[in-house]
Order: structure tokens, then sequence, then C-alpha cells
């Protein structure tokens, strides 16, 4: 059995791919996620993203923040063998709006904004308001689930290697 510090070190790179993988996603196959959610609208990167190049002597992290940023960079570092180790998005359905930020290493989400709900008009409103709010917060972590098992699902098989690692080359190649 593996210690549990052991498996971390072992597998972070499995996030890492997560979120490049997603990046792609976004960038080039966006009716992939309308499988998952049918009133989505977009999914887009938002206003940070980091990489890191891990070498055997040392780390090179790569940071790209603030709205509109140029993403050039980015593409430069995935180039030189980079991966995507966190990254804000902003997922969009139906009228609503969320931004939160994944981190590669633990899949962690921090920075979770949820559209914004009218307050109590009542005391009586407030049980619908907590339950609204919940609402909201599930669609957005199912979404994420929903795209990381089938992302899990295509790491694991022959696909990954045969198809998708080459998509995703050619993205960051002619980007």
């Amino acid at each position: 059995m593996l210690d549990v510090a052991v498996a971390y070190s072992r597998y972070q790179f499995l996030g890492e791919e997560f979120l490049t993988w997603l990046w792609f996603i976004i960038e080039k196959k966006q009716e992939l996620i309308q499988d998952f959610d049918k009133e989505f609208v977009a999914l887009e990167v938002g206003n940070r993203v980091v990489f890191e190049n891990r070498r055997k002597e040392s780390t090179e992290r790569v940071t790209i923040k603030g709205d509109g940023a140029s993403l050039e960079e980015g593409i430069l570092a995935l180039q030189k063998g980079a991966l995507v180790s966190e990254l804000n998005v902003v997922y969009k359905s139906s009228e609503l709006s969320w931004q939160f930020t994944l981190k590669g290493e633990s899949l962690n989400i921090s920075s979770l904004s949820i559209p914004n709900t009218g307050g109590p008009e009542s005391e009586d409103d407030i049980e619908g308001i907590v339950i609204e709010k919940i609402f909201l917060y599930d669609k957005a972590l199912q979404l994420l689930q929903k795209l990381y098992a089938h992302f899990a699902g295509l790491r694991v098989s022959d696909t990954w290697q045969r198809k998708e690692v080459p998509r995703i080359r050619n993205w960051i190649q002619s980007s």
C-alpha cells in the first residue's frame, strides 16, 4: 500500500493533465460540455492561469493574470513542456455565470463565486434561498465531476495516446 504523501507526489501530474486538457476543451471542443449540461452556454478561461514545467533540477513557473490577458505566453510554456497547474474558469449556463479556480495538484476549487440570488423578502424565503444557493454550488461541482470522470476514462483508454494527445499537440503547435 502506498503512503499518502508518496501517492500524492506520484499522481500529481493527473490534475495538471486534466487542467491542460480542460483548456484544450475550452478552446477546441466546447460541444463536449453540452453533453453534461443541456443549458450550457460557454466555458472560458478566466483571469488567471499558472503553468509549471518540472525538471529534475528545477521548476519553472509562469503566471498569466488579468482580465483579457493574452494567453500566447501560456501556449509558449506548453510548447516547452509545461502543464497547467492552476486555471481560473468562467462557466455560463442558461443566463447564469460562475467563476472559480482549479488547482491541479489537488483539484481543489477556490474562489468559487456563484450567480447572485435575490435577498429574502420575508423569513419564509430564507429556506428557499439557502436551497437555491446549494443548488448553484452543486451545479458547478457536478459539471467538474462529469468533466473529470470523462477525462479519467479517456486518460486510461487507448484513445488517449492514439487520438487525444496528438489533438492537444496539434492545438499547441498551431496556436
